[in-house]
C-alpha cells in the first residue's frame, strides 16, 4: 500500500500538473494563515470566492484545451462579454425566456469559436494574430448589440448562483466540476487523444491518419462550449450587461494555464488550468487580505489597490518563471527516460 502511494506520488511529481499543484498549495496555505482556517473555509467565504472567480477558472479550462492542441485564443475574454450582452438583451428587448437566452448565448459562443477555428485551422493564420484581430471584431459586435452597460438579471437567478448547497458546496464549484467531468469523458474519446497528437506534432499526427484541421476545429468548438458556460456565469456574477468587460481574461487565462504547467502543444491537462487559475485567484485574495490586516494593525497605514495589484502580479510573474523552468526540466527528463528505454530495447533485441 505504501509502495503504491509512493509510486503514485513519483508519477504525479513528473506530471505537468505537479508544479501548478505545488504553487496552488502554497497560495492556499498563505490564505489559511492570513485569514485563519475557520474564516477561510466558512460557507460565506467559499461561496464568495467561487462566485466571483468561476468565470476566470472556466476560461482557463477552455484555454487549456487549445493550448494542448497547439493553439490559443486571446479573444476568449471578450467572447465572455459577447455571451453576456446576448443573454441580457434577448430577454430585455425580445421578451425571450432566460433559459432560452442562455442556450442562444452558448450557440453564439460556439459560432464565434467556429470563426476562430476556421481562421486558424483552415486558413492557417497563426492563432495569436487571428484571435487578436478577432478581439476587435467581437468588440464591435458587442457594442452594436449593447451600446452602453445596462440590463439586469432576476434576483432568483443570481441568488441561486451565489448560494452554497448543503452548507459547504458553492454552486460555482459544481459548475467547474461539471466542466471538468466533461473533459474527463472527452479525453477518453478519439477526439481527446487526437488533440494531444496534433498538439505534439501535426505532421506526425497527419501521417498517422489524424486530420489536424478537423481536430483543431473541434478543439475551438469545445472551447466555445466552455466559454458559453463561463459567459453565463459572468452574467450571473455581475447581474447586468457590459459590452467591453473582461477583455483581460484572454491574457490572464494564458498566464494561469502556463503557471499550472500547460505547454504549447501536447503537454498538460485540464488539471493544469484549474491549478493555475486557482493560484491566480488565491494569490490576489491573499494579497488583498494581507494588506487589510496590516491596515487594521498599523494606525495610519494606507496602500492603494494599484500597489496590491503590482505585488500580486509580481508574485504571478515569479510563478510563471518557476513553472517555465520546471516544465523544461520535466521535458528533458522525459526525453532522457524515453531515450534510455529505446537504447535498452535495442540492446535486448
Amino acid at each position: 500500500m505504501i509502495d503504491k502511494i509512493k509510486n503514485s506520488f513519483i508519477r504525479f511529481k513528473s506530471s505537468p500538473a505537479f508544479t501548478g499543484f505545488a504553487l496552488f498549495s502554497v497560495a492556499l496555505i498563505l490564505n489559511i494563515i492570513i485569514r485563519g482556517p475557520v474564516d477561510f473555509f466558512s460557507a460565506q467565504s467559499m461561496g464568495t470566492l467561487f462566485s466571483k472567480n468561476t468565470p476566470i477558472i472556466l476560461v482557463t479550462m477552455a484555454q487549456a484545451v487549445l493550448l494542448i492542441s497547439g493553439t490559443l485564443d486571446i479573444s476568449i475574454g471578450i467572447q465572455l462579454a459577447l455571451v453576456n450582452v446576448v443573454v441580457i438583451m434577448l430577454p430585455q428587448e425580445l421578451g425571450m425566456s432566460i433559459p432560452m437566452a442562455w442556450l442562444i448565448g452558448i450557440l453564439v459562443s460556439l459560432g464565434i469559436s467556429a470563426v476562430g477555428g476556421f481562421l486558424v485551422a483552415v486558413l492557417r493564420i497563426p492563432s495569436l494574430i487571428a484571435t487578436f484581430a478577432l478581439t476587435f471584431v467581437i468588440m464591435g459586435i458587442n457594442v452594436l448589440i449593447m451600446n452602453v452597460p445596462q440590463g439586469s438579471v432576476p434576483k432568483a437567478y443570481y441568488s441561486a448562483y451565489d448560494s452554497v448547497l448543503f452548507g459547504f458546496l458553492p454552486v460555482g464549484a459544481i459548475i467547474i466540476l461539471g466542466v471538468a467531468l466533461m473533459w474527463v469523458v472527452v479525453k477518453k474519446t478519439k477526439f481527446g487523444k487526437h488533440i494531444y497528437a496534433v498538439g505534439a506534432n501535426p505532421r506526425n499526427a497527419f501521417a498517422a491518419g489524424i486530420n489536424p484541421t478537423v481536430t483543431i476545429m473541434k478543439a475551438f468548438l469545445f472551447k466555445g462550449l466552455i466559454t458559453g458556460i463561463a459567459g453565463i456565469s459572468l452574467t450571473l456574477m455581475i447581474a447586468s450587461g457590459n459590452p467591453l468587460q473582461v477583455e483581460s481574461y484572454g491574457l490572464k487565462s494564458l498566464a494561469a494555464g502556463i503557471i499550472g504547467g500547460l505547454g504549447f502543444g501536447g503537454w498538460g491537462s485540464m488539471a493544469c488550468g484549474i491549478f493555475g487559475a486557482g493560484f491566480l485567484v488565491l494569490i490576489q485574495n491573499a494579497v488583498y487580505y494581507f494588506f487589510n490586516f496590516i491596515q487594521g494593525f498599523i494606525d495610519g497605514f494606507q496602500i492603494t489597490s494599484y500597489w496590491q495589484n503590482f505585488i500580486s502580479d509580481l508574485i504571478v510573474m515569479l510563478g510563471l518563471l518557476m513553472t517555465t523552468f520546471t516544465a523544461r526540466a520535466q521535458r528533458e527528463a522525459l526525453k532522457q527516460g524515453l531515450s534510455r528505454q529505446i537504447k535498452g530495447g535495442k540492446k535486448n533485441a
